[in-house]
């Protein structure tokens, strides 16, 4: 209940940095797990875990060969964090400085990357300025992963988000509902 509370109370303090009123579901993180292509996946690094509804799945499924850590830039959500997943690396800083953790963690190119940013809150110059910071780490036919509500979907700056990642990506899946979230929530699957 915890976790709960804190997300709806830092969305309540700033809904254009945090987007969801509750953790996401296991059956949306799963779904968005099942996109990444874990037998060649080297490098995997979650934007904005929140809580950790997410990271949770995620530590389930890394190998002792694959690297991970998350970048959360709200540092009301760290000490949940560490008390949930003390085993989840976490940087408290923001996702433009991406290349930077990198270099610091030795990691070249990240073959895969889970974002559970509110995107589409989103101010369009920091929206580039994210993407393209993702850009310079996502490996060649890399993967970025990232959720949006249903009933978002309509709003423009959804639409816009949703034009600039088919611009970005070389190709953008788009899923099926997951109604087993709340709110009910779909996918973007984008490969570089």
């Amino acid at each position: 209940m915890l976790k709960a509370r804190t997300i709806f109370r830092e969305f309540l303090k700033s809904p254009n940095k945090v987007g969801a009123i509750a953790p996401s579901s296991r059956y949306l993180a799963n779904a968005m797990l099942d996109q990444l292509h874990w037998d060649t996946l080297t490098n995997v690094v979650e934007y904005g875990p929140g809580t950790g509804a997410i990271s949770k799945h995620l530590l389930e499924r890394v190998g002792d060969h694959q690297k991970f850590f998350a970048v959360e830039l709200n540092g009301s959500f760290i000490p949940v964090l560490n008390e949930k997943l003390p085993q989840l690396k976490v940087f408290n800083e923001s996702v433009s400085d991406i290349r930077r953790i990198c270099d610091r963690e030795d990691v070249d190119w990240v073959d895969g990357i889970i974002s559970g940013l509110p995107w589409t809150a989103f101010p369009e110059p920091l929206q580039e300025e994210l993407l393209s910071a993702t850009l310079d780490v996502l490996a060649d036919n890399g993967q970025f992963v990232t959720f949006a509500y249903v009933h978002g979907l309509p709003l423009q700056n959804a639409r816009r988000f949703r034009k600039r990642l088919k611009e970005t990506f070389s190709t953008v899946t788009i899923s099926r509902v997951v109604w087993r979230n709340f709110p009910p929530a779909i996918f973007y699957s984008c490969r570089k």
